[in-house]
């Protein structure tokens, strides 16, 4: 193939999204292109005056059944199919009377955005497109000779190319636009086998497709020589991908991995509950708090690894004010992320150029169902969201002494936030604010030791007399395989364990326990994090 160009003489038109729809049509006219259209949009372009021709006057055949038949028709797919250049093509569309289609835009029926607006299972059936995704693919299979359109953010690439090359378009742009149809209509369709999936609890289907909407370029990925993009699935949750970035420099793939991690923490403290505050480093929190306001939320949430937290992302569960706007400040920080922001506190983070502020309008829900995906080499794990919230756990009290009211305050507290940080996990709380944590060490062991010598630092910063985590509570986020980590913790002071139980060894860490004169509570469930 070269890169010809093809004039367009003809043009169907058929779009359930119509901005930016009639100034298009309208273009397309002055380049003497005919137009044809089906239902609302025929029914629109006339409106504006412009000569449309009806689909069903180019079939013969009427709209039926609902609109569900109207373009599955030799007329219309030959007109898109046909080679030009084949001899025995343009015969058959002399004898058949089948004129050709140089341009295609259509747009799909809306089937995610009546999903995500919860509608019932008729009328998410009902916006399935058929006769759209049939036209798109068969234009772009045959884009040598006609164009395609599928969204509204394409119009001007096309009216650019037609006044440039005398009312054509060249192969560079059909190509262009040929892949985005397919790729829109994969995405289209992963859409719709992913919610059948969901109707009928299907678990593991036997086709599992993803597919999204790019949200941006990023300059690079993990590293500065890994090539990356951010893409929207259907899924609407509260998050980076839905946030608005209120002021700040372009988020890079780690902003975005952090800032994910972050908020889906701070979801886990309801807002009318109490104040929290997560920071985040390396996809880690490296210090989580609860306080009476944001600001107390986010000095107590510091004080647990100020070292960690420097370029660190904040997550807060309430509207940023003034106030924690000027503390956060304070330090060098990558991203604020909350549900809103005050006037003044906008003003305040304006004053760092490049940092950045995003509002995601509300909290992500913990309890909510969903899926998460990891990709590995030649395949893709998918499985249901974590979304077990430790408030919901029958917690089992297995040692001789009883956690103190306080102690299972903390616990609860800490077991929330083991819930967030890389396995292997450890997290010493104390007064609802982290005071250690440990992650994604290969030992249990190990982890409670850094995350007890990280409060050591932190107590040196803060001129205490000795680490916080003397007289604190500790969360394991799975069992403990033999005491020899229960007892690192207790020997950096913690008082009471939070941890899932389910070992072969648990009577031994029971008696370990019961020995120190701890309090352990067992949850029954485990929060790895890989």
């Amino acid at each position: 193939m070269t890169d010809h160009p093809r004039r367009i003489t003809r043009a169907l038109l058929s779009v359930s999204d119509k901005a930016g729809l009639i100034d298009f049509a309208r273009a397309l006219a002055g380049h003497g292109v005919e137009l044809v259209s089906t239902g609302g949009t025929a029914k629109a372009i006339a409106a504006a005056g412009l000569a449309v021709k009806d689909v069903s006057d180019l079939t013969g055949f009427p709209e039926m059944m609902d609109g569900r038949v109207k373009t599955l028709h030799p007329k219309v797919h030959g007109g898109l199919l046909a080679i030009r250049g084949n001899a025995e093509h343009v015969k058959a569309m002399a004898d058949h009377g089948i004129a050709p289609i140089d341009l295609l835009v259509v747009n799909l029926y809306p089937f995610e955005a009546t999903v995500d607006k919860g509608a019932g299972y008729e009328d998410c059936i009902e916006n399935i497109d058929i006769g759209g995704p049939a036209m798109i693919r068969a234009a772009a299979k045959n884009h040598d000779d006609v164009a395609v359109v599928v969204e509204a953010a394409d119009y001007q690439a096309v009216l650019d190319e037609l006044a440039a090359n005398n009312g054509a378009t060249t192969l560079t742009l059909r190509k262009k636009l040929a892949a985005k149809a397919y790729a829109r209509t994969a995405a289209y369709d992963a859409a719709i086998s992913n919610w059948f999936a969901l109707q009928l609890k299907t678990d593991a289907p036997d086709f599992r497709a993803i597919g999204g909407k790019l949200i941006q370029s990023l300059r690079y990925g993990e590293n500065p020589h890994q090539t990356a993009a951010f893409y929207a699935t259907p899924e609407k949750r509260p998050g980076v991908a839905t946030a608005r970035q209120i002021q700040g420099k372009e988020l890079s793939y780690n902003n975005i991995n952090d800032t994910d991690a972050a908020y889906e923490c701070i979801g886990e403290f309801d807002a009318v509950r109490t104040a929290a505050c997560v920071i985040v480093k390396h996809a880690n929190p490296c210090g989580v708090a609860e306080g009476s306001s944001l600001l107390a939320a986010y000095r107590s949430a510091l004080a647990c690894d100020s070292t960690s937290a420097f370029g660190g992302i904040v997550a807060l569960n309430r509207t940023l004010d003034a106030e924690a706007a000027r503390a956060i400040t304070e330090i060098f920080t990558e991203v604020i992320i909350a549900p809103d922001a005050t006037d003044e506190a906008i003003a305040i983070v304006a004053a760092k150029k490049n940092l950045r502020l995003l509002l995601a309008g509300q909290l992500p829900d913990p309890r909510a169902p969903g899926l998460t995906y990891k990709t590995v080499a030649g395949g893709l794990l998918v499985q249901s969201r974590d979304n077990a919230v430790v408030d919901d756990m029958a917690l089992k009290v297995v040692t001789k002494r009883q956690p103190t009211e306080a102690e299972l305050r903390d616990l609860k507290f800490a077991f929330r936030v083991g819930k967030h940080v890389k396995s292997n996990t450890i997290v010493y709380a104390k007064d609802l604010a982290t005071v250690g944590i440990g992650a994604g060490q290969m030992s249990r062991v190990d982890s409670a030791r850094i995350a007890a010598r990280k409060a050591q630092d932190a107590a040196v910063e803060l001129k205490l007399a000795a680490p916080m985590t003397k007289g604190s509570v500790v969360a394991s986020d799975a069992f403990f395989p033999f005491a020899d980590g229960m007892l690192a913790c207790i020997e950096a002071g913690a008082t009471a364990v939070i941890q899932p139980g389910g070992s072969v060894r648990d009577d031994e860490v029971i008696k370990a326990a019961d020995e120190a004169g701890i309090a352990m509570v067992f949850t029954g469930v485990r929060h790895f994090r890989h």
